[in-house]
């Protein structure tokens, strides 16, 4: 598996994992989604707006849209099924971007807009990093399920033969 499938499969697996969690979340009243409960966001529902709205900070980065920090000021998503559908649309241009990427993509230069000035990154950094990031905090989303009395979904049997969820099939490339 050569460095670009796998970063292709990483996104697939994002989204795949976006889609799963949001199927336990999408039923849940939304008292419980916006529930107080000990975590760095305070809540299950601001800690899926931060995952999209760093999952948007990003791609736009990697695109080269030159928004920056200004797709913080949007406002946060109340609404599970409007924060699903914007998760899957971010989902999908993620995994649009890694798809076009070619090995000498993976080297080039981004730049990101940080409270403290503005700083270049390499493209498959910025990719490995946000992966990174998703996956720390649906994990978070998964113990706040737990602590909220809902049954997380099973998150991590996506890559291997063995074990792989039939809902995986559709993502896999």
């Amino acid at each position: 598996m050569t460095a670009l499938h796998l970063l292709v499969q990483m996104a697939r697996n994002s989204a795949w994992a976006n889609d799963t969690l949001f199927d336990v979340i999408l039923p849940l009243d939304s008292r419980v989604l916006h529930l107080p409960r000990p975590v760095f966001f305070g809540s299950i529902i601001a800690t899926l707006n931060h995952i999209h709205s760093v999952d948007l900070f990003y791609i736009d980065a990697l695109e080269g849209g030159g928004l920056g920090r200004e797709v913080y000021t949007a406002q946060d998503f109340d609404a599970v099924d409007q924060l699903a559908k914007a998760q899957a649309d971010a989902d999908a241009r993620l995994i649009a971007f890694c798809e076009a990427l070619t090995e000498q993509n993976l080297s080039d230069l981004r730049r990101t807009e940080r409270p403290d000035g503005s700083f270049e990154e390499r493209v498959d950094a910025l990719l490995l990093h946000l992966f990174q990031h998703q996956v720390h905090h649906r994990g978070q989303v998964h113990g706040l399920l737990s602590h909220a009395g809902v049954a997380p979904p099973q998150l991590d049997d996506f890559h291997l033969e063995y074990g792989r969820v039939p809902s995986a099939a559709a993502y896999w490339g």
